[in-house]
C-alpha cells in the first residue's frame, strides 16, 4: 500500500519567455497554483507520511519569499538586471543565476511552466529531506498550473540513486 499527501499553494508571479516568440515574449503575470504530492510505502509511527504543518510551512515560505509578487526570468534576460536595480523581486533561471535559492533552476534556462514544476519539485525534495517523515517518503509529483487551461506535471525519478544524483546536482551548484 502507498500513502500520499498533497500540499497546494498559490502565488502571483510574472514571467516572460523571449526564446519562444509570440505573445509570451512580453512580461506577463499569472495566478499560479502548485500542488506537491509526497508518497510513502507505509506511515510513520505517528500515522503520517510527513507532518503537514511543517512541510506546508516550509514550502509556502520558499514560494512566498522567492516567487510571490515577483518575476521569474532567465538569468541572461536583460529585464532581470533592470528589475533588480529597481528593487523588484526576481527569481532567475539558468546557469548564471547567482543567488543561493536559485540553485534549483540553474540547469533550467527559462521559466516555462514545465521548468517551474521541476524547480518546485527540487525545492520540495530538499525541504522534505529536512522533515521528520515516514521511511521511504519522497516527492512523487508536482503539478503547476499557470492558467485555468495550462498545467505541467513533473514526476521526479523513482529510483533512490537517481533521486540522490538529482539532489547532488542541485547541492553541488552551491
Amino acid at each position: 500500500m502507498t500513502h500520499r499527501i498533497r500540499v497546494r499553494h498559490n502565488f502571483e508571479t510574472a514571467h516572460r519567455l523571449p526564446h519562444l516568440g509570440g505573445k509570451c515574449v512580453n512580461l506577463h503575470g499569472h495566478s499560479w497554483w502548485a500542488e506537491v504530492s509526497v508518497s510513502a510505502p507505509a506511515l510513520a509511527g505517528d500515522g503520517t507520511v510527513v507532518e503537514f504543518g511543517a512541510f506546508k510551512k516550509a514550502l509556502r515560505a520558499f514560494v512566498d519569499t522567492h516567487l510571490d509578487h515577483g518575476a521569474m526570468l532567465g538569468a541572461d534576460d536583460p529585464l532581470a538586471a533592470f528589475l533588480l536595480e529597481q528593487g523588484s523581486k526576481v527569481y532567475r533561471f539558468g546557469e548564471s543565476a547567482p543567488a543561493e535559492a536559485e540553485r534549483y533552476a540553474r540547469d533550467l534556462p527559462h521559466p516555462t511552466v514545465e521548468a517551474v514544476a521541476v524547480m518546485l519539485g527540487r525545492v520540495a525534495e530538499d525541504l522534505l529531506g529536512r522533515q521528520e517523515r515516514a521511511a521511504g517518503a519522497r516527492v512523487t509529483a508536482v503539478e503547476v498550473t499557470e492558467t485555468h487551461v495550462n498545467t505541467a506535471e513533473y514526476r521526479p525519478a523513482t529510483s533512490p540513486a537517481a533521486r540522490e544524483r538529482s539532489v547532488e546536482r542541485v547541492l553541488a551548484a552551491d
